[in-house]
């Protein structure tokens, strides 16, 4: 297995200009699931219905309410990428760190 030279400074810098939008599809994360509550209460209410269970029925059903999920979907994935790419660039890091530190012990030991 050949091994691959890991550039710290990469990874740090991948981790600055991705830490921002981490934090904006989360907040797209959040804000959607909290609107996911308020929309389900609006679609109850234009049901037309008078018992609860098929207002909610309904509105869980209703095409907007079903946007509204895969939004949610689409934002969990983006954000789920972005941070896993994080922790991978946060591995590389790390990974370098035992490199540079082996590389130390053998240099001591062929002195």
């Amino acid at each position: 297995m050949s091994e691959r030279k890991i550039d710290p400074h990469k990874a740090i810098d991948f981790i600055f200009e991705n830490a921002p939008k981490l934090a904006h599809a989360k907040s797209d994360r959040i804000f959607l699931e909290e609107f996911r509550k308020s929309k389900k209460a609006i679609l109850m209410q234009q049901s037309g219905q008078t018992v609860v269970s098929a207002q909610e029925r309904d509105a869980y059903a209703h095409p907007e309410y079903i946007e509204l999920l895969r939004g949610l979907q689409e934002a969990v994935e983006q954000e789920e990428t972005i941070r896993w790419g994080l922790i991978a660039a946060q591995a590389r890091i790390e990974v370098w760190r035992s490199q540079e530190a082996t590389n130390r012990s053998q240099d001591h030991l062929t002195r």
